[in-house]
Order: C-alpha cells, then structure tokens, then sequence
C-alpha cells in the first residue's frame, strides 16, 4: 500500500500551480509534515501545492521489522532496493521520480514544468539525491538536516546494506556526497541545520557535502541554527524560508 497527502492552493481553481515535493524522515509517515510542518499560511500565499508521500511501503505482504526503526517502514531511504526480499516493495526512488508524479499530474492541476523538492533528515537525502540525479526536473532543492553521506553515517549504513547489497560501489547513486564526487551537480541547494541536533555528529553531517561541492558547480548554502534539534519545532521554525526560496526559483 502506498499513500500520499497534497495540499492545493486555492490558486489552483485558475491556473496550473507549481509542486514541491516533501520528504520525511525516518518512523514519519506522510502525514507529519502536513500535521506540524506550519506551511498551509505561506503555501496558499505563494501558490504553491504540497506533495508528501509516505516514506516506505506498508502492508501484511510488505518485509518489515516493527522493533527496527532504522529499517523497513517508515525507513524506505528513498532508495530501488536490490536485494531479496525487499526488492518487490521497496522502490521508493522509482515511485517518486516516476509512478507517483504521473498520477498527480493527472488527477490536479499541477504546472509539472514547474517543481522543486524538499525533506528532512532520511527525506533531506532523498531530496538531494532526487535533484542530484534529476537536475531537467527539478528547479529547485532544500533540505533541513539531511542525511548527506548515508554510506558511511550510523543512521543509515545498516539498511542500505540490506536493500542495496554489500558492493558499496552501488550505493553511490543514494549518496549525496558520492553523487558530486561522481560529477553530479544542481545550481543551488539550500540546508538548514541545528546545531544542537543530537544526530548532527552520529549521521548527519552537513560539511561533508559542503567539502565535496566546493569547486564544483553546485552552490551550496548550508545555515547552522543555534540552539535547534531535530524536530518539527526547528522544521516549522524556517519551513517559510524554505517555501519563499523555492517560490523564487519556481
């Protein structure tokens, strides 16, 4: 089962509106950002629909592992899984670069020229790694406190070994930072970080991707909050930055 939640502006009644796409976190569904992510006030001023899929798929045939919370639902890593037996369900890369765009394009009045993309933490790697990888789509990329280099991060290492496989060569194409080392670039991406985040050392790790684009041609603009953790108090606390920015670009 897969699901999903949109928010429409009311500009839409007119005209085709731009997307932004938000991707959640790990144990998130797609219900956290639209419940605590403050954004209805600002998307509806700007025109801007919302589009937030679940971050894994869920069901009785689905593998799972409930005790887990770094693996199987709400743990997708927004990555094509290669490996028995997740490999049937676990596609979350594909849904969201293909099945789910095509079926909101066609059900809304969507402007799909128009779209930029957003997450946080597990869905701010996703974020980046769908606009690495997808640069003619997407106009616009953010994230708050992403998973930048989930290869080598605590928080992640474990599960793509087991959706990905042990040969670390093929993780590179979920890897933010393995993506610019491999010649990858978007024009700008902005992150939000707190620096009192409890996962700031153990996963997160923003300057890495700050090192491996300097030089290139993406510009990175990377703000560490003072004094803010991990939670949606620091999501809401700059969710209308991030909305603007990307107005700006879309």
């Amino acid at each position: 089962d897969m699901t999903f939640a949109v928010y429409i502006p009311p500009q839409a009644e007119a005209a085709p509106v731009p997307v932004l796409w938000y991707l959640s976190g790990l144990t998130c569904t797609h219900a956290n950002v639209m419940e605590k992510g403050e954004y209805r006030r600002v998307a509806a001023e700007l025109g801007l629909a919302i589009i937030a899929p679940d971050t894994s798929p869920r069901g009785a045939d689905v593998p799972d592992e409930p005790d887990n919370w770094q693996f199987g639902s709400g743990a997708g890593f927004y990555v094509d899984a290669s490996e028995a037996p997740y490999e049937t369900h676990y596609r979350m890369y594909s849904y969201i670069r293909d099945e789910l765009p095509a079926l909101v394009g066609d059900a809304f009045n969507l402007d799909m020229s128009r779209q930029g993309i957003f997450g946080h933490s597990m869905g701010g790697h996703g974020a980046l790694v769908m606009a690495l990888r997808n640069p003619d789509r997407f106009r616009s990329a953010s994230a708050f406190a992403p998973i930048v280099n989930p290869s080598t991060a605590d928080l992640s290492s474990s599960a793509f070994t087991r959706y990905l496989g042990s040969d670390q060569a093929a993780w590179r194409a979920y890897d933010a930072v393995s993506l610019v080392e491999d010649g990858h670039s978007f024009p700008e991406i902005l992150i939000d970080q707190g620096d009192a985040d409890s996962f700031l050392k153990l996963g997160l790790r923003p300057w890495l991707l700050e090192t491996a684009v300097a030089g290139t041609k993406t510009e990175l603009t990377l703000r560490m909050q003072p004094g803010y953790g991990h939670s949606y108090y620091f999501i809401s606390s700059f969710m209308e930055d991030h909305l603007r920015w990307h107005a700006a670009r879309l």
